[in-house]
Formats: C-alpha cells, sequence, structure tokens
C-alpha cells in the first residue's frame, strides 16, 4: 500500500490496472459517493443506470466503465469493474488503528501459550494453555482465546471475540464482536420427557480468508469438526450450529439460521433471514433469497425461493384465507376428474400427475 499522503491517479491506475483519463498528478486523499465528493476525493460508478450523476459530480476523479467513461470531462480511471476497483482501494483508505506488536500489560496469557512476537494482544485479552497465536495477529480489548485454539497468520479479533477450547482459525480471518466460535451445540437426548445433555465433544475449523460477522454464533461439532471453508463471508446475527459444513467461497447475510449437519457447497449466496433445517444438502452455486425456509436437500445450481413479498395487509388476508382452501379445492378437483375420466375416456386424472 502507498502512503495515503500521495496517492497520485497514475499511482492507483497502476495498482489496478487501469487506464487513466485526465491528470495523473491529481492526489486523491478520500473516496465519496458522486454526489457528495469534493476536490481530492475520488468516486465511482457501479451502476450505469445513475450515469447521470457524472454531469455534477465534483469527485476529483472517478472509476468508470469504459461504456460509462464516454463524454466525460472530468479525470477516469477506467476498469472492468469499477464496484471490485472501488473495495480493492477503499482498504488504503480503511481508518482502523494499526495496532503496535506486544502484549498488553493487562492481557493473561497461560504460560504455555505462543504468541509469535510480531502480533499484538490488547487490553484485558485472555489466552488459555497451549492457545497458539500467528505472525501479524491482532487481538483487540477483551477477547477470549480457550485452551489449544489456533490463530493463523494476518487475522483481526475485534473487541469482545470469544473462542471456547479447540478453535482452529486460518490465515487473515477478520471475526467481529460478539461473535462467539466453538459454543457448546444443541445437542440433548429425551428420557421420558426430561432432557439429557449430549456432550460436545467436537471443535470447530475456520479457513483463510474468512470474515465472521458481530454476534454470529458458530457451534462446535457434536462428535467431527464445524467446518467454514475458505473465503467463506458471514453477516451478523447468524446461527451456525453443531456439524454444520460450510463450502469455499460461499456468502451467508444476517439473521440466518442453518440446523445442525447441514452442509452447503461452494460459491453459495444466502440472503437475510433464510432458515434451514438439519441434515440435508446445498449443492455448490445455489442462491438463497431472504427468507426462505429450506426444507430439503437441493441439488441442482439456480436461484430458489419460497417467502411471499409484501402486499397490503387485507389483500394478505384474502390470500392466506384463500391458501387454507387449497388442500379442499385440490381434493374436489380430482372428484370432478375422476367423475370426468369415467364418462370420458382417455381424460388424465390430476392424482397421477
Amino acid at each position: 500500500m502507498g502512503d495515503t499522503t500521495a496517492l497520485t491517479l497514475s499511482w492507483l491506475a497502476e495498482e489496478l490496472g487501469a487506464r487513466l483519463e485526465g491528470d495523473g498528478g491529481r492526489v486523491i486523499v478520500g473516496l465519496s459517493t458522486l454526489q457528495d465528493a469534493g476536490s481530492g476525493q475520488l468516486s465511482f460508478l457501479a451502476n450505469s443506470q445513475y450515469r447521470k450523476l457524472l454531469v455534477n459530480t465534483k469527485a476529483e476523479a472517478v472509476l468508470l466503465r469504459a461504456a460509462d467513461a464516454e463524454g466525460f470531462q472530468g479525470n477516469a480511471l477506467i476498469v472492468a469493474d469499477p464496484y471490485l476497483a472501488y473495495a480493492r482501494i477503499s482498504r488504503l483508505f480503511d481508518p482502523k488503528p494499526r495496532r503496535e506488536p506486544g502484549i498488553h500489560p493487562s492481557a493473561v496469557v497461560a504460560a504455555d501459550a505462543s504468541v509469535d512476537p510480531s502480533a499484538s494482544i490488547g487490553p484485558c485479552v485472555v489466552i488459555d494453555s497451549k492457545a497458539v497465536i500467528g505472525a501479524g495477529v491482532t487481538i483487540e480489548a477483551q477477547c477470549f482465546i480457550g485452551a489449544r485454539c489456533e490463530i493463523g497468520a494476518g487475522g483481526w479479533l475485534a473487541p469482545r471475540v470469544t473462542l471456547y477450547h479447540d478453535v482452529a482459525i486460518g490465515e487473515r480471518v477478520v471475526i467481529q464482536s460478539g461473535a462467539v466460535i466453538g459454543s457448546e451445540g444443541f445437542g440433548f437426548a429425551n428420557d421420558k420427557g426430561r432432557w439429557e445433555k449430549i456432550a460436545q465433544i467436537g471443535g470447530v475449523t475456520i479457513g483463510n480468508d474468512v470474515e465472521v460477522g458481530a454476534n454470529t454464533a458458530i457451534d462446535r461439532g457434536a462428535l467431527t469438526n464445524t467446518v467454514i471453508g475458505n473465503g467463506v463471508k458471514l453477516d451478523n446475527q447468524i446461527q451456525i450450529a453443531h456439524n454444520v459444513q460450510i463450502g469455499d467461497h460461499t456468502a451467508i447475510a444476517a439473521c440466518v439460521g442453518i440446523s445442525g449437519s447441514t452442509r452447503i457447497g461452494r460459491h453459495c449466496t444466502v440472503a437475510g433471514g433464510v432458515g434451514m433445517v438439519g441434515h440435508i444438502e446445498i449443492c455448490d452455486n445455489v442462491f438463497i433469497s431472504g427468507m426462505t425456509m429450506v426444507t430439503r436437500s437441493i441439488n441442482e445450481p439456480g436461484a430458489y425461493s419460497s417467502g411471499t413479498a409484501a402486499q397490503p395487509a387485507l389483500e394478505w388476508r384474502k390470500s392466506a384465507a384463500r391458501f387454507r382452501q387449497l388442500d379442499g379445492l385440490f381434493k374436489r378437483v380430482q372428484q370432478l376428474e375422476k367423475k370426468l375420466s369415467a364418462v370420458t375416456p382417455g381424460t388424465q386424472d390430476s392424482s397421477d400427475s
């Protein structure tokens, strides 16, 4: 990364592999939207339907596709995907404090734990027995790292993250505040109406380049590990039950609930509020829309939905009433078709469909 006081357009163009149109000596000191950007700020146009905003933008320069740059009089960096280019540049302007290596005096580190000298351990952090903290890891204030946990190089844990024992985390993993990794799964056996707890003796394995959102919970496995693949992105307030497996580069939005032993493939996208029953499999390259309830395995790639869109309350009540009548209506249609087939040979019975 370059010095943020001297990020010229020429430097950014080289960094992004972009084509520069305009004055390469202009210095960029920040990022903003097309509407709000001013002198020294870089903006982007990701959706061509907002091209009209280019006319009045005061941005120092704009990230544009070649087609959108036609007729634009300002400075531009021409790229194939402006939003992706913006994502990469945004990290150069991230105001997140950068901690110096070392262990804060108030941290409690077990004598047999291993902390790389380049790691940064914040105030009131607790690192339990035989935990291993890799190179360049930052652990912010009040985190708890349980016994025998491993955190790979370059990771960042926001304040108040909890890792139970036997959690293995790969490299460059980001975990936001309030996340709990390795909590005990919801496992109980019924003994004549009384619930008997099942010890959760597995762990959690998380791959490289994973992000875990605030207040997300990932339960440990009952026998074998819960597994989160490389590049998985998890939003806030997600519940992942014991022995779930999530494939590489799958993204899951907020408030999703995934029941135990479900397996989700690679490159899937799960929108907010989705619920999944346990012991099902979702194949690769599946998109599940918001508020869908998944009750069976999905074996073909594609988009899946089950929630109904919002409508005026009166219309919804009428639709709900008619939905309750569907079973009776279906049975009446079956009876009519049977009567019709009796008098008209060759007529197909709906019960055969």
